[in-house]
């Protein structure tokens, strides 16, 4: 297993090189002068020793293929450089914000597992019945509805009409479990809908397909109780497709939460990252871009392993 992670792991190391590059190349060709954005001025007003200056601190004079190279070696120490914006570290920025990220992404998987999985197995379990019928339709509706959207129309039914939940703004564990929901139930709702939805689905298609298998009909002549058929013998295996949907999902969460963090003010990288957009901050859209990518390949290695618990028949060996 060991072997395995350290394999995946350098497996990776091209991957985030090539995503890197294109990131460096895109805000490379971004129209705009950084020395302006650093220095805050857009008319031009700039003096060429005041630019030659700002250029040699910020290393803007050196060649393209340099710049690259340096920041590479940099972000393999910690260091994504300094914000135009703010004039932080873009780490320290990035990670001081990303526990709630993570908290935001964590929150809103569950609440799609516990809303999927029940509705998943009770599509499959009652099949071509009213409550498969209800389930695929109110699935199709999840998957429809945007994310944004939605997050509006909770924001103005919970906070503006009924006022029971705070509309902006987060809240820690340590306030107390009741704030701590109040303030995260609606922007993980919006972020759940779809992959809900699209869970869904999945749990369906693949529990119909398991319940059809031979040693599902064997548990069953064996006078064992459905509970422990379904949820001992039938779930686990077919949670094998579902992982990898949840694992491709993981990546729509991270891209999702930039537009339902601006929504809800929640102090996340997602806001964090439309701030930096709107004001042009490239090495901080550099730097967030490049942790969430090490987010989204660092869940899918983690997937992998799980794969194994969940169905002893797969085996991580050397060939693998």
């Amino acid at each position: 297993m060991w072997t395995y992670i350290l394999r995946r792991l350098l497996q990776a190391i091209p991957t985030l090189l090539i995503i890197s590059l294109l990131i460096f190349s895109l805000l490379y060709v971004t129209p705009g002068d950084p020395v302006d954005l650093i220095l805050g001025t857009e008319d031009g007003t700039v003096s060429e020793e005041q630019r030659a200056v700002v250029e040699e601190q910020w290393g803007l004079d050196k060649p393209f293929l340099i710049r690259y190279v340096n920041f590479v070696v940099n972000a393999c120490k910690g260091d994504l450089g300094t914000s135009y914006a703010t004039n932080q570290d873009v780490f320290d920025s990035v990670m001081t914000r990303m526990p709630a990220t993570l908290k935001l992404a964590a929150f809103s998987m569950l609440l799609a597992l516990v809303v999927s999985v029940p509705l998943g197995i009770l599509a499959a379990l009652k099949h071509n019945s009213i409550w498969d019928s209800l389930a695929t339709a109110l699935a199709t509706v999840g998957v429809s509805l945007p994310k944004f959207w939605f997050g509006l129309v909770l924001m103005i039914v919970f906070s503006l009409r009924l006022g029971w939940l705070p509309s902006t703004g987060s809240a820690e564990l340590s306030e107390g479990l009741g704030t701590f929901l109040s303030y995260i139930i609606m922007p993980a709702a919006s972020l759940a809908l779809g992959m809900a939805a699209t869970q869904t689905r999945m749990i369906r298609s693949s529990m119909l397909d398991v319940l059809n298998q031979d040693y599902v009909r064997y548990a069953r002549s064996k006078g064992l109780r459905e509970r422990v058929v379904i949820w001992g013998h039938a779930l686990k295996n077919a949670m094998i497709p579902v992982i990898t949907v949840i694992g491709g999902e993981v990546g729509g969460l991270l891209g999702g939460a930039v537009v339902t963090e601006s929504i809800f003010s929640w102090p996340g990288v997602g806001r964090l990252m439309m701030n930096s957009i709107s004001k042009r901050d490239y090495p901080m859209i550099q730097g967030i871009t490049l942790m969430l990518c090490i987010s989204y390949l660092l869940v899918n290695l983690l997937i992998d392993i799980v794969y194994a618990w969940v169905d002893p028949r797969i085996r991580l060996d050397k060939k693998s």
